[in-house]
């Protein structure tokens, strides 16, 4: 079970901002953050972790996702990572590690770049915004919804759904969704800079990649590993770009693994 909160967060050159935040759970504090599949595809991963290990994880919406409202100034996926950032302050959160997906992955690098002592650890799940010449993010706003599920997916079937199918109010929801992506991560879904300032990044970092993900292949995995000093990289098996809906099991096995260690392993 989860609770939800709107939580108003003032944010300089951008004014309040409100922000949807559901809660699972008590403990140590765990910040997860979803991609451009929306809230939905992180809920039930949150609550499994929630169920099976003491701790708090909080869920927030990015706004413009599910129906809410992104003040018109609210772009990039930088002034993402402000707010969060800013929320963490607010909530008056320590020892806070960050999981991400996707966009939701690009949102927690840049939380770290920011350098909050708050956070103690983060976790990319096949995260964009990198920039690799040879590797590009798959072009999500030329797909089809059934291209979407081919490239997300190691085995798609479960997740298939005819968008044409939902009910009208639905319909506004998802072309919400996808214009708060396009407002945050743009076209290319990259920053070429991300790689250079990542340099200079020194947290305990994870890296987990499904080798069938679709949307950002293995060796863009690699090469964000690559790019963070402490990070470590690991392949998780029969999975694709959404693992934490595919095998929500094997991805909590390995965060929970390393949390378990407070990160000290993941020092090259």
């Amino acid at each position: 079970m989860s609770t939800k909160t709107i939580h108003t967060v003032t944010l300089a050159g951008i004014g309040p901002v409100e922000l949807t935040v559901a809660e699972y759970g008590a403990g140590q504090p765990f910040l997860l953050l979803h991609g451009g599949a929306g809230p939905q595809s992180v809920n039930a991963f949150a609550e499994l972790f929630a169920t099976t290990n003491a701790v708090r994880v909080l869920v927030p919406v990015h706004p413009g996702f599910d129906g809410t409202i992104r003040p018109e100034n609210l772009s990039g996926v930088t002034a993402l990572a402000a707010l969060y950032d800013a929320l963490l302050e607010q909530l008056d959160l320590a020892d806070v590690t960050v999981i991400g997906n996707s966009v939701g992955g690009w949102i927690t690098a840049e939380i770290a770049l920011l350098k909050n002592p708050r956070v103690s650890g983060i976790v990319l799940i096949d995260a964009v915004g990198l920039d690799m010449p040879g590797h590009p993010v798959a072009d999500f706003f030329s797909l089809t919804m059934d291209e979407v599920f081919a490239l997300s997916f190691h085995n798609p079937d479960p997740f298939r759904f005819d968008p044409a199918t939902l009910p009208p109010a639905a319909q506004a929801i998802a072309a919400g969704n996808r214009a708060a992506l396009a407002a945050y991560a743009g076209a290319s879904m990259t920053d070429p800079g991300l790689s250079e300032r990542l340099a200079g990044l020194e947290i305990p970092t994870l890296v987990l990649w499904g080798e069938s993900d679709g949307v950002v292949d293995v060796e863009y995995g690699r090469a964000y590993a690559a790019a963070i000093p402490l990070a470590r990289f690991q392949l998780l098996r029969g999975t694709g770009h959404s693992a934490q809906m595919e095998t929500p099991d094997q991805v909590l096995r390995a965060i929970w693994d390393c949390a378990d260690t407070d990160f000290s392993a993941f020092a090259r």
